[in-house]
């Protein structure tokens, strides 16, 4: 009689190691869906964030109104003449909204490079293009091309495509004036012809 002691243990060690081995399989493959899942549901990182900040950008350009300290100047003292506002008024109001200004300015600035940062970190060439056609569209900066001297011959030649002829000059001459690079005066000239 002991002997079917004997093989009852060993039947039962077996399926013990049977189901042990499956345990680990079934917990292996849990554990590789798990994965798989956190894998997909990771947020891919994409230009989204520089696209709300460029429309962010976009939009305090639109609202923006850019005036000179000499045009407000004029209209301040029109005021004064016209006896509706004293000259201390006058002054007073011309300095706070030239600080505001600069201070507006100062945010639009550091947003414009904080977002230049960023797109050239990340690869982002067709940002800094969003960035150089809205600035053009409101008429901020007089040279057209943001970063100009940082750019190589082959960004800006992609870059010519959106400028107008006087824009184009402008690019030629400042080319001719500093870097002089062949490639770069060839593709502005078949542009403008």
């Amino acid at each position: 009689m002991p002997q079917p002691k004997k093989q009852g243990t060993a039947t039962k060690r077996s399926t013990t190691t049977k189901r042990s081995s499956s345990a680990k399989r079934t917990a292996t493959k849990r554990a590789a869906t798990k994965r798989a899942a956190t894998k997909r549901a990771a947020p891919k990182p994409q230009a989204d964030d520089s696209l709300v900040r460029l429309n962010h950008l976009r939009d305090s350009l639109t609202k923006g109104v850019m005036l000179t300290g000499d045009r407000i100047q004029e209209v301040v003292d029109d005021a004064v003449k016209r006896g509706r506002m004293t000259r201390s008024d006058a002054e007073d109001l011309v300095q706070r909204l030239i600080s505001l200004g600069r201070k507006q300015t100062e945010d639009l600035i550091g947003d414009i490079e904080q977002l230049l940062g960023r797109g050239a970190s990340t690869g982002g060439d067709r940002v800094l293009r969003q960035v150089d056609k809205a600035r053009r569209a409101v008429g901020i900066g007089s040279f057209p091309i943001l970063g100009y001297d940082d750019l190589s011959a082959a960004q800006v030649s992609d870059r010519l495509t959106d400028l107008t002829p006087a824009q184009l000059r402008k690019v030629r001459d400042h080319e001719k004036r500093n870097a002089n690079r062949k490639s770069v005066l060839q593709a502005v000239e078949r542009k403008l012809k």
